[in-house]
């Protein structure tokens, strides 16, 4: 039981190591989950399948607070279900339950926290000479992949298997506001091979930025122009083919870097939770929830820890 709310919060330092969130943040967090949990509880019990008498039934092990903690720390730390179970003192079989029932509710705070970037806000960032010819207001966006379990057979192990990280993987797309850091947008997640402008185009992120947000990638993302309704896209310039690289596009990228970092620094944030690094185990299955409960937490963190972000 040393992992339960009650003993847990008494040691600050280690409850931010295991969950990631500080106290306040947590607390925070339990405010918008524990409505939906009792509203998704309320809709169990009174379905119209169920047999038993409203009240029937064996209680839960556990509070609905120490469920969310539980789900927070198996996001955070990715133990296996065993080995959670011994922390806080419940079954494996009970840890999976947990997690299921609680995972769409983080899912759903962590979409409630995601709002694209409003062009009537005045505290932007003045761009220097060079990125003129860029979106004045943009998200920026990247993806990341995540090794997963090889599937059985190789028809269905080759579409997931990555070149580039030389192993089978799924690939997440996120969006962030420049100017704050904060994931506006979670993609649904794809095999790992997908080429990253293909994802942002199946996604329709471009379609549904507010008018006048433009869009920032890499140079994986050559032709985002194309794909953005008013062109409003940029990349970074490519290297002439056996040529050397005009002093002028080596001033504009590394100027454009330094206005993409951003996005770095929030996938690094994602990916302080174990359960978005570590070897998938879930077999694929609610991968994108996972990502985008993550990325709920890491907006929290942000509009905490950095005051210019709200």
């Amino acid at each position: 039981m040393i992992l339960r709310y009650n003993h847990l919060s008494r040691f600050p330092t280690t409850f931010q190591v295991m969950t990631g969130l500080r106290l306040a943040e947590f607390d925070e967090l339990l405010q918008d989950v524990l409505p939906r949990f009792g509203a998704a509880e309320t809709q169990r019990l009174t379905r119209a399948t169920r047999r038993r008498a409203v009240g029937g039934g064996h209680p839960f092990e556990l509070a609905p607070r120490d469920q969310v903690l539980l789900t927070v720390v198996w996001l955070r730390r990715y133990p296996i279900h065993e080995v959670l179970g011994f922390l806080f003192a419940v079954s494996d079989s009970t840890v999976g339950r947990y997690i299921q029932r609680v995972l769409p509710l983080l899912e759903a705070t962590g979409r409630a926290t995601m709002r694209l970037p409003d062009p009537g806000r005045k505290q932007r960032r003045q761009l220097a000479e060079l990125l003129q010819e860029t979106p004045a207001l943009a998200v920026v966006i990247d993806s990341f992949e995540q090794r997963v379990q090889r599937p059985r057979t190789r028809s269905a192990a080759d579409p997931y298997y990555s070149g580039k990280k030389k192993q089978h993987t799924l690939k997440s797309q996120i969006a962030v506001d420049e100017f704050t850091g904060e994931i506006v947008d979670v993609a649904e997640s794809v095999p790992g091979p997908t080429a990253d402008i293909v994802l942002l185009e199946q996604s329709g992120l471009l379609t549904r930025l507010p008018e006048g947000v433009g869009a920032l990638g890499d140079l994986a993302y050559m032709g985002i122009a194309k794909l953005h309704p008013k062109g409003k896209g940029a990349t970074p310039r490519k290297k002439p083919r056996g040529q050397p690289r005009p002093p002028e596009d080596v001033a504009f990228n590394t100027a454009f870097a330094q206005r993409r970092i951003v996005v770095e620094h929030s996938i690094l944030r994602l990916r302080y939770y174990q359960a978005l690094t570590q070897t998938d185990r879930n077999h694929r299955q609610q991968h994108t929830p996972r990502v985008i409960a993550v990325a709920g937490l890491v907006n929290r963190q942000i509009r905490h820890r950095h005051p210019y972000a709200c």
